[in-house]
């Protein structure tokens, strides 16, 4: 089966991806997809030139991926015109690297996609798991991890959709306001139960932290 595994900024969905890995799931991110379908060369590329402009390119010709942020951030209308380019161009990348993965012997594969709701894109997954986290947590972590002022880590959470939305849309939470080791105990439950091993000897609400919603 393909999972869905999403979250807002900074609520440790990297972290929750790579213990699946750990636990044996196969992961494909779609962050590694939108960088892949940009590379040097591509048909993306060069479509986002002709509608921004040959500045966001670097010297050797590959995407300047802090300059084209800096355009899109503050500007709606830009932020659209960047999202019909590349969300076409990762959303076929991702279905045809998804349904290769499932016609080969994998127990579970885990789709990592930041923006799984707000793309469309549950259609390519089975079952969908939010990672959520304390806001007080989620500003501090993002405040620390981007080198961002209070105003400004605030404006990139408010950006996005709420997590109680994404929440109500989703089968599987965890929480990872916690410790390390915490959320590794919860991602090893998920695993066991979805993959139906026998190692899961007791049922999710058992499990602190992970709710089916």
């Amino acid at each position: 089966m393909i999972l869905g595994l999403t979250g807002s900024i900074a609520s440790g969905k990297s972290f929750v991806a790579d213990c699946f890995v750990e636990c044996g799931a196969i992961l494909v991110s779609a962050d590694l997809l939108a960088r892949e379908v940009v590379n040097s060369g591509t048909p993306t590329l060069a479509k986002l030139v002709d509608v921004f402009g040959m500045d966001i390119l670097t010297p050797g010709g590959s995407l300047n991926r802090e300059l084209l942020a800096q355009k899109v951030f503050t500007d709606p209308v830009a932020r659209r015109k960047l999202d019909s380019i590349t969300h076409p161009a990762i959303a076929h990348l991702a279905e045809s690297r998804l349904a290769e993965l499932k016609s080969s012997p994998h127990d579970l594969i885990v789709y990592e996609a930041p923006l799984l709701f707000e793309a469309g894109a549950e259609s390519r997954v089975d079952q969908v798991l939010m990672v959520v986290v304390d806001p007080s947590i989620q500003l501090a972590r993002l405040q620390q991890r981007d080198n961002l002022n209070e105003t400004e880590a605030r404006q990139r959470i408010s950006s996005q959709w709420p997590q109680a939305d994404k929440v109500q849309r989703s089968d599987f939470v965890i929480d990872n306001s916690g410790s390390l080791q915490q959320t590794r105990a919860m991602v090893a439950a998920l695993y066991h139960y979805l993959t139906r091993s026998p190692l899961m000897a007791s049922g999710l609400t058992n499990v602190p932290g992970l709710l089916i919603s």
